[in-house]
């Protein structure tokens, strides 16, 4: 079953930080068998959301997810955003 990660930026501190973890995390992604299906600043939000850079990308199940976010490569994307970006990632299974 597939799963996906939401990630949504709250804040972003340093863009240079971002733009290095995204040429180091997209790579490391597709490797792991991740496809982007959204990403950018919401157009909208509502209730208690946020306009913020949200993604979203498929996996095809739970422990292909978090076996990617878990791997050597995207660990590394994860070292080079430090401190640039407050964010907030989850992984759900499809419904």
């Amino acid at each position: 079953m597939a799963a996906y990660w939401i990630c949504m930026y709250r804040s972003i501190s340093d863009p240079a930080k971002v733009a290095a973890y995204a040429q180091i995390a997209g790579p490391a992604i597709a490797a792991a068998g991740g496809k982007f299906l959204a990403r950018g600043d919401a157009v909208k939000a509502y209730e208690s959301g946020i306009l913020a850079r949200t993604v979203v990308i498929e996996f095809p199940s739970v422990e292909a997810a978090t076996a990617a976010h878990d791997s050597p490569d995207y660990q590394k994307a994860l070292a080079a955003l430090k401190g640039g970006a407050d964010r907030d990632l989850r992984i759900i299974p499809a419904a």
